[in-house]
């Protein structure tokens, strides 16, 4: 199986031009929701933002019937995987409150894993588990860094204030520890400048394909159309990693310009399944940020409108 492992924000209405809640490709669904444990154990006390509002509504008969959405096959790809999302910003906060000895001690065994992506995931979520517990969200108390615009559970704090061409090399130093770039990486997302893209857009190039997918999903948050020439050539790269092409589609349907849409549907084809039905997903995501839709994850609505 390819593995893609995220962390994505859990947005419960439309913020136009705000990356809407992002679908999934079914062969990244397993490890998509394992590794959205891995980020939210790692955060003790913690509540997932955006989902309180949906949890107060939902009857369990309604979550009930938007999993059977999900899982049947027979439905289109695109409608599962908005269920897929509507189900997430249902989640209340019992993930968030995992992050005691445990689950450190098997973030610490799965940090040894053979699978590459595995092990610096789990990386990652223990050096932001030892960042939170030495007080580091001071930082953002105090105004040392700039906050997160986009509301989503990061595997990594911003980095402090710098300059634009600091915060790159920082980026792609790949002599220093993933967690430190991927600091530099929400900072330079948090800066939302089209300098700040091109310097993302020069990620796509480093060795770890973690690394090139989170940045594939950053430069989706931000949706600035000066992205677009480095996620096309991630895209078209036939030889890269999987998940890094899936990252870089989804970008390209969240940014939605016309130039996006030939992209995608260049590679509605493509020999890799993966990518693939993220072209399909991701066209249905290019038709909703053109369109006057409120939300993405519209479940519940389209549940309330069947009935």
């Amino acid at each position: 199986m390819d593995i893609e492992v995220v962390c994505h924000p859990p947005l419960t209405v439309r913020q136009k031009k705000r990356q809407p809640a992002r679908p999934l490709p079914a062969a990244l669904l397993v490890f998509r929701l394992w590794q959205l444990l891995v980020v939210l154990s790692s955060c003790p006390g913690s509540k997932e933002r955006g989902g309180s509002f949906f949890s107060r509504m939902a009857a369990v008969e309604q979550v009930a019937a938007v999993g059977r959405v999900l899982v049947n096959p027979g439905l289109d790809l695109t409608r599962r995987f908005r269920a897929l999302f509507t189900l997430r910003n249902l989640g209340g906060e019992a993930l968030g409150a995992i992050g005691d000895s445990a689950v450190v001690d098997l973030l610490k065994e799965y940090s040894l894993d053979p699978v590459i992506e595995v092990a610096e995931t789990c990386q990652l979520a223990v050096r932001r588990l030892e960042w939170l517990l030495s007080g580091g969200e001071t930082q953002l108390e105090d105004g040392s860094i700039d906050n997160n615009p986009y509301c989503s559970v990061d595997p990594a704090p911003p980095a402090p204030r710098m300059s634009v061409p600091e915060l790159r090399s920082v980026l792609l130093d790949e002599s220093l520890p993933l967690f430190e770039r991927y600091r530099a990486m929400f900072a330079l997302r948090n800066l939302g400048t089209e300098e700040a893209v091109v310097a993302l857009g020069d990620g796509l190039q480093c060795s770890s394909a973690l690394f090139r997918h989170e940045i594939g999903y950053v430069l989706g948050q931000m949706q600035h159309p000066a992205a677009i020439p480095a996620l096309r050539a991630a895209l078209e790269r036939s030889k890269e990693n999987p998940m890094v092409r899936h990252e870089a589609a989804e970008a390209l349907g969240s940014i939605g310009k016309e130039e996006c849409l030939a992209v995608l549907q260049s590679h509605l084809r493509d020999q890799e399944r993966v990518v693939k039905e993220s072209c399909e997903v991701a066209l249905d995501m290019l038709e909703y940020e053109n369109s006057d839709k409120f939300q993405y994850a519209d479940g519940l609505v389209s549940l309330q409108d069947s009935l």
